[in-house]
């Protein structure tokens, strides 16, 4: 499997062009004599729906189609030598049009303004970030016993399909491996005098397996948002949240672990690198923290490291020891070459001592950090951090008001229980809302808070959201504030999703631009033409005032 695997992946997705056209060719034929057509098939459908997780059923199966009956054509030894090269440029060609039956990748267009070789390595390397939300749902026993039973070869491909592109971060040989012992239990199962014993008896024997899949595609879709050096911080927050009465020295070794077994495992295709590195680490974590918070105890007490594992990992955040009065390091600390953990340290600090979910940390602790590396570079380091440090602690702390802000409540109540008092909580801030507007902020808060307030919150998603106009949190005071009441009667400004971070020039315009053709539009509906103009005035003026922007020329 492992070599088979090895071989989908640097040929059926074009990796091994640059070792030749002959190389290429003569691989996959030997692997297509080797696996035989179905099973060469199917390998092609799981990667090409992990691939194209945006790509319909259709298209990805015309694709699959397309791929195996060139390199079956290609590979019969009648076939022209010049088959495997015309085929895959044709097929290349393709993909390049603007009616094209296949899949589409957001980069394909700039890979379709070069040619040949590099068009295809351009197409290779097309990567779609990770899906942060699956949407599959394994239906009731009957269901997949109808679907199976009316048709068992679209019931198969229709799965792998939906699985793969749901889960196609899980690394390739724990997907393939799952994917084929889910089909083997549904052609047993919907065959047996007893379907429903048949189901429970399958699933608890492919229960690890499962687990396993689905928890590796949702540690390794975090590792590839974040990339190595994030994810090592990102872990290092967790940790420090879990664990904040241990020393750095017991928590970073275990956030180094985590991160090379992900560089390691998630791209990998051995079929046991998972299996086998998790287990060594669960065992570092109960050596290293089962004494400093009790629930690492308790987790430490699950039957298999699988499980340790998943409760460790889902394990909320404890209580900080103390409030978040973290200094930023010090010029010297921070550019001295020998005192590499200067950043993991204050990282640690800041994070043990902030109840706040990793994905507002890591947020905002990227550019911080940045900016304290920075000064190591100018003419006057000390200088440099003593003009930048209390605006960065500044940034820091408000930022961290802010979250705090935006999820309060929502891990100390049920999910009902925090709709509720926010609805309350925003009445009182809002009481010239109406109903409508009251209920749509309060969907749109719950709907954020369900997704980003806990500890393993999607890091893509999250990080878009984080900063919108609607999730502003507003005080009390600001009630009184007459641009806040006009800015919240203006419905485009709570639904306009700009980051706060990144508001320049370009986006103040966008907005004002924007709101300007959205009253333009409303002439003769609630708003006459002598209005625009004063309305858009106060409208910038507003919007200047509470995102704090500057006054500027425009247009």
């Amino acid at each position: 499997m492992k070599r088979v695997l090895l071989l989908l992946l640097a040929v059926v997705c074009g990796h091994a062009l640059e070792r030749g056209r002959d190389y290429e060719k003569d691989k996959v034929c030997k692997e297509l004599a080797t696996l035989g057509k179905d099973d060469f098939r199917t390998l092609s459908l799981v990667l090409y729906s992990r691939k194209f997780p945006s790509g319909t059923f259709d298209q990805v199966m015309k694709l699959v189609k397309e791929v195996v009956s060139l390199t079956e054509d290609c590979c019969a030894e009648d076939a022209d030598p010049g088959c495997y090269d015309n085929r895959t440029s044709a097929l290349s060609a393709t993909s390049c049009e603007s009616d094209s039956p296949f899949p589409v990748h957001p980069g394909t267009a700039e890979c379709c303004t070069k040619e040949g070789l590099e068009r295809k390595l351009c197409m290779a390397a097309l990567k779609h970030p990770p899906q942060e939300f699956p949407t599959y749902v394994e239906p009731a026993n009957d269901e997949i016993c109808e679907a199976f039973r009316q048709d068992p070869m679209e019931f198969a491909d229709k799965f792998l399909y939906e699985y793969s592109s749901n889960y196609g971060q899980a690394p390739l040989p724990i997907l393939v491996s799952y994917t084929k012992s889910y089909l083997s239990m549904v052609g047993t199962c919907c065959t047996s005098a007893s379907p429903t014993v048949c189901f429970l008896k399958e699933r608890l024997q492919i229960k690890h397996l499962s687990l396993l899949t689905t928890l590796s595609n949702r540690v390794c879709s975090q590792y590839a948002a974040y990339g190595k050096e994030k994810s090592r911080r990102s872990h290092l927050i967790k940790l420090a949240q879990k664990a904040p009465t241990a020393a750095l020295k017991e928590v970073l070794p275990l956030a180094e672990d985590i991160t090379n077994i992900l560089s390691k495992c998630c791209e990998s295709t051995s079929e046991d690198c998972m299996a086998k590195e998790l287990p060594e680490h669960t065992v570092k974590i109960c050596d290293s923290l089962s004494t400093k918070n009790p629930k690492f105890e308790e987790c430490c007490q699950e039957k298999t490291p699988m499980d340790i594992f998943v409760c460790t990992y889902f394990m909320p955040a404890a209580q900080p020891p103390e409030p978040a009065n973290v200094e930023l390091p010090t010029s010297k600390d921070v550019c001295d070459s020998k005192n590499i953990n200067v950043m993991d340290q204050y990282t640690f600090e800041l994070s043990r001592k902030t109840h706040i979910p990793e994905v507002f940390l890591s947020k905002v602790l990227e550019p911080t950090l940045k900016s304290l590396s920075e000064c190591c570079h100018s003419a006057d380091s000390t200088a440099c951090l003593n003009a930048k440090g209390p605006v960065l602690k500044k940034e820091v702390s408000s930022f961290i008001d802010k979250g705090q802000e935006l999820c309060a409540g929502y891990s100390e109540n049920t999910f009902t229980e925090y709709k509720k008092k926010l609805s309350q909580q925003l009445r009182a801030k809002l009481p010239e809302a109406t109903s409508a507007e009251l209920a749509e902020l309060v969907e749109k808060h719950s709907d954020f808070a369900s997704k980003c307030c806990s500890i393993n919150s999607p890091p893509n998603y999250c990080d878009s959201e984080v900063g919108k106009p609607y999730l502003l949190p507003i005080a009390v005071d600001d009630v009184k504030n007459p641009c806040v009441h006009f800015l919240l009667k203006c419905k485009y400004v709570r639904l306009f999703l700009v980051s706060l971070e990144a508001l320049s020039l370009m986006n103040l315009r966008i907005i004002v631009s924007t709101y300007y053709t959205h009253l333009k539009a409303n002439r003769g509906n609630g708003i006459v033409a002598h209005e625009v103009k004063p309305l858009l005035v106060r409208f910038t003026s507003c919007i200047r005032a509470w995102f704090g922007v500057p006054a500027i020329p425009w247009f």
